[in-house]
């Protein structure tokens, strides 16, 4: 590694277009250059440039299915640097003053939203003040772990460990990932896709068309808050619930 290559990576993700088409990716989905293109507000043709080099570069990777071929982030260390960056821009962002109520997409991506592959928003940040508060996992500074107790509280949601594939030597089995819209942190990992997958698998969540924001049905209150207690209930549904002290308790656990 040197210089030149850091920044090449640098200039791939520095191009509005192309981070645009990053962001729109970071959700895990797989989309067609034709969707991209719209996402970065360039034409086809463009788009197609962008993408070779995004490709070329290895942060995206390339399917053919049928007639189309469909681009995604290449790894989940790209969606790590990817939200990296994002809550490196939200920290060094000038300070807008308006008194105008953020709407209803805002509100959602708050609340929940895919962040790659794994739960962020208040609801992957409740989901980790409970595993941590559980004694589930552990987190020290960048670095996470299930403890022996992850198995009997997972349980209680319905995810049985015993029955999971060993953890892939490649990739973290839990870390923690902080959260741009919340600044605390929420599971990420081979264990944070997990709960994501089995949410989804449920019907608990579901994807929003064209969004990364993921919707709580019914169903998903029923079992998420009988899991996690009212109170860390409370901290999902209501924006200014979660105690200022929650971040450091997350940090420092």
């Amino acid at each position: 590694m040197n210089t030149n290559q850091i920044a090449h990576i640098a200039s791939l993700v520095g191009e509005p277009a192309r981070t645009a088409m990053l962001m729109e990716l970071l959700d895990g989905r797989s989309l067609t250059a034709h969707e991209l293109a719209g996402a970065g507000n360039v034409s086809p043709q463009t788009a197609s440039r962008h993408l070779a080099l995004l490709v070329e570069g290895g942060l995206l990777s390339v399917e053919q299915h049928g007639r189309h071929r469909y681009h995604r982030l290449a790894s989940p260390e790209v969606a790590r640097v990817l939200e990296g960056i994002t809550q490196l821009a939200a920290q060094n962002a000038p300070p807008v003053r308006r008194a105008v109520v953020p709407g209803p997409k805002d509100a959602a991506m708050r609340m929940a939203r895919s962040c790659y592959d794994h739960i962020a928003g208040r609801l992957g940040v409740a989901i980790a003040h409970h595993l941590v508060a559980d004694g589930a996992i552990v987190f020290d500074g960048d670095a996470g772990h299930a403890t022996d107790k992850a198995g009997a509280v997972l349980a209680r949601l319905g995810i049985d460990l015993a029955a999971v594939p060993g953890a892939s030597t490649r990739r973290p089995y839990c870390r923690p990932c902080l959260d741009w819209s919340e600044r605390r942190f929420h599971v990420a990992g081979q264990l944070g896709t997990l709960i994501c997958a089995h949410s989804l698998e449920r019907g608990w969540l579901l994807r929003r068309q064209g969004m990364r924001a993921l919707e709580i049905t019914p169903k998903g209150v029923m079992a998420l808050r009988g899991w996690m207690g009212q109170e860390s209930w409370r901290q999902v549904v209501e924006e200014d619930a979660f105690p200022a002290r929650l971040g450091h308790r997350l940090a420092a656990a």
